[in-house]
């Protein structure tokens, strides 16, 4: 492995995010173990365009410094920069090679005070910070004596929940494993007291920056979901003096499949979420997926083969001749399209699997669907569904049921929460059913057959209140 300190720089479109998103892709080829804070400076004498923004980050990987720096100028063209930039025009992303394995890449590296500030900070080892001034460090945002936030309420009442939704940005994380780039979507609420007039609303965004920054200088890999999550909310208890936070985020990501006859490899979708609670004691998580298939409606085909029965004895079959029938063939029914949804909490979450969930989710309905089919296969699904009718309940009831079995190890401690909705064909509505409990519940009551009431739902577990905002 080799030792190396990088300097990024932007000083085109969102410039923060430009480098974060430099330092996600980085991450593919090199492991970051440090990250300097940002830094402003005038463009340098003869470039053109706005003020820069620039970090320094310290680097270990397997390139050499040529192999490294083609894997530079890769990510600066996925980051959004134009091939052929003139050498001092403005641009959205600068990723420059500063020192590899102790020598000094850049000539006149002392002169560059946008890449010696940021490096000084991370390595003061290796050079002295500048002394000319001309480069600032830059705070996360402006600062104003005004505080209307923290000031009291007119009215003096506390609210359950202010914050943002809706928030994308793009995350490294680690599914089963795997290291991947993700499109999120982040969630993130907070309590708010009633001597408060409101919460910062912009730290909201700043907060998802230093986590992720975070994550980046501390982590040898890449943070789960349900960790960055958990980050995120103890940080607004930190900055925003809130009496809990609450932080939900979601991530499409695809998983390798074969459809059932023809053997057509693709990849499905699937969403992954992440939710976290945080107070002064301490935090709480979950871990989950979404996952769509397909259910065929047992009332309706109980109805049709009712009907069935009595058409082929009207037209001269035996009674026990129609059962005989019926029960070789599928019977027609309605279709419905679904979404499923399991949680899990567990203090060994490491052992928890994004595709184990997924199937446990899809097996519990009549039938798995695919992006892509062939005529078998369209046939192998609609007739699978067919001969495994489900109700949205029954779905419900099938994936707490191999929850517990797939995760039979461990604690009766460990949450578990299941949902399925079902867009319905013949009707103009959707049907619902969630259930949810912890493991020792949900065996007890399995085991005596008896109602065990109240069971503990995801509010309880993770110490918050129930939201629209979190299930």
């Amino acid at each position: 492995m080799h030792d190396l300190y990088i300097g990024i720089g932007s000083n085109l479109g969102d410039r923060q995010g430009n480098i974060l998103a430099a330092l996600q892709r980085l991450r593919a080829r090199a492991r970051i173990s440090a990250v300097s804070s940002f830094y402003e400076s005038d463009a340098a004498h003869g470039a053109e365009g706005p003020a820069y923004l620039n970090v320094a980050a310290a680097l270990s990987t397997e390139l050499d410094a040529e192999d490294f720096k083609r894997f530079a100028r890769d990510v600066e063209l996925a980051v959004g920069r134009a091939r052929g930039t003139r050498r001092l025009a403005p641009r959205p992303i600068d990723v420059d090679l500063l020192i590899y394995d102790g020598a000094v890449m850049q000539p006149h590296l002392e002169a560059r005070p946008y890449n010696v500030a940021p490096l000084a900070e991370i390595a003061p080892h290796l050079i002295a910070p500048p002394a000319d001034g001309s480069v600032r460090r830059r705070e996360r945002g402006l600062r104003f004596d005004t505080d209307r936030q923290s000031e009291a309420p007119e009215i003096r009442l506390s609210l359950n929940r202010a914050g943002v939704s809706g928030v994308r940005r793009i995350v490294h994380l680690e599914v089963d494993g795997r290291a991947l780039v993700y499109n999120a979507e982040f969630t993130m609420v907070a309590d708010l007291a009633l001597d408060r007039s409101g919460v910062h609303m912009s730290r909201f965004a700043e907060i998802l920056e230093e986590a992720t920054l975070d994550v980046l200088a501390r982590d040898d890999k890449p943070a789960r979901i349900e960790g960055l999550a958990e980050a995120i909310a103890r940080e607004i208890v930190r900055s925003q003096r809130a009496v809990r936070a609450d932080v939900r985020l979601r991530a499409d990501f695809g998983l390798e499949r074969w459809t059932p006859v023809s053997g057509k490899r693709g990849e499905e979708t699937y969403t992954l979420v992440g939710i976290a609670h945080a107070d002064e004691s301490g935090t709480r998580r979950v871990v989950g997926v979404e996952a769509e298939g397909m259910t065929a409606c047992p009332c309706a085909q109980a109805m049709v083969r009712e009907h069935s029965l009595h058409e082929l004895v009207d037209v001269g079959f035996s009674e026990a001749e129609a059962v005989r029938a019926l029960d070789a063939l599928p019977v027609a029914t309605h279709n419905q399209r679904g979404r499923g949804a399991i949680l899990l909490g567990s203090d060994q979450a490491d052992a928890i699997r994004a595709e184990d969930l997924v199937e446990i989710v899809e097996n519990s309905m009549s039938s798995e669907t695919y992006d892509l089919l062939k005529r078998p296969d369209e046939f192998f699904v609609v007739n699978k569904a067919h001969h495994n009718p489900r109700f949205v309940e029954d779905v419900v009831r099938g994936i707490l049921a191999r929850a517990l079995d797939m995760y039979a190890d461990l604690s009766d401690d460990t949450f578990v929460f299941a949902s399925q909705v079902n867009e319905e064909s013949i009707h103009k509505h959707d049907a619902f059913a969630e259930g949810f409990g912890l493991f020792g519940e949900l065996r007890e009551e399995l085991r005596t057959g008896t109602y065990f009431t109240p069971k503990t739902d995801l509010a309880a577990w993770l110490g918050t209140r129930p939201s629209p905002v979190l299930v």
